[in-house]
């Protein structure tokens, strides 16, 4: 029971909305585990696409989810966290658009959800967990003490994109971005399995406009009612 007990901080929101780098953030600051969600779902893509697996067969999709062999592993400030799927490096993998949207498609899916669902409760522990996803503070940690909803419009979330794109030598447009960014969150806010939304609970942040010190800023402020 002791495990169930660890404070958890869950932040939610859509993508490009900063969630990553915040809750890395939040993560270090407090010395409490971590765990990017988001990141199942595109494991389980991944390791689908190496297996054979077709996104549309969802029971084979679902063993495949419920045998993942997945660790997080911190890194420097400023880098994302060091994903291992089976003991290997995929951080730069599961990171591309195409595994994105992959992992989007995936995530509507009750019963893969439903197979990830305990694995990642089980990363609650001691001393506290900072949760990074779309459903952290609704289905998966509906009871943790702090619940943040961070949240930017669809064309600062697509610049944000469109710039670390352009860094990793990725040739896009700034519309074909905005599109699929689009595109995403109508998947998700209408998805019948967990659609993004807010907690009734949760504290809304919208980050447009605001630097990643000052969004900290009022993460942290919330962190101290954990």
């Amino acid at each position: 029971m002791g495990a169930q007990l660890a404070a958890v901080i869950t932040v939610d929101g859509p993508g490009g909305s900063g969630k990553g780098t915040i809750t890395q953030m939040l993560a270090r600051k407090l010395g409490w585990h971590l765990l990017d969600s988001g990141a199942l779902y595109r494991l389980t893509a991944l390791a689908a696409e190496r297996q054979g697996v077709a996104l549309d067969n969802e029971p084979a999709l679902v063993v495949v989810a419920a045998g993942l062999d997945v660790t997080f592993e911190p890194t420097a400030p400023g880098e994302p966290t060091k994903v291992l799927l089976a003991g290997e490096d995929v951080n730069a993998a599961i990171r591309t658009e195409q595994c994105g949207n992959n992992a989007s498609k995936v995530a509507v899916m009750q019963s893969v959800r439903d197979a990830l669902l305990q694995r990642q409760r089980d990363f609650r522990k001691a001393p506290g967990l900072v949760a990074d996803g779309r459903d952290m503070g609704t289905v998966v940690f509906p009871d943790a003490p702090v619940k943040i909803f961070l949240t930017a419009s669809a064309e600062e979330r697509a610049q944000r994109r469109f710039s670390q794109l352009l860094q990793a030598g990725v040739d896009v447009s700034i519309a074909n971005v905005l599109e699929e960014i689009r595109v995403r969150d109508e998947r998700d806010m209408n998805r019948s399995a967990a659609p993004l939304k807010p907690a009734d609970d949760a504290q809304v942040i919208d980050s447009t406009g605001l630097s990643i010190e000052e969004v900290l800023g009022r993460c942290m402020a919330a962190a101290g009612q954990a």
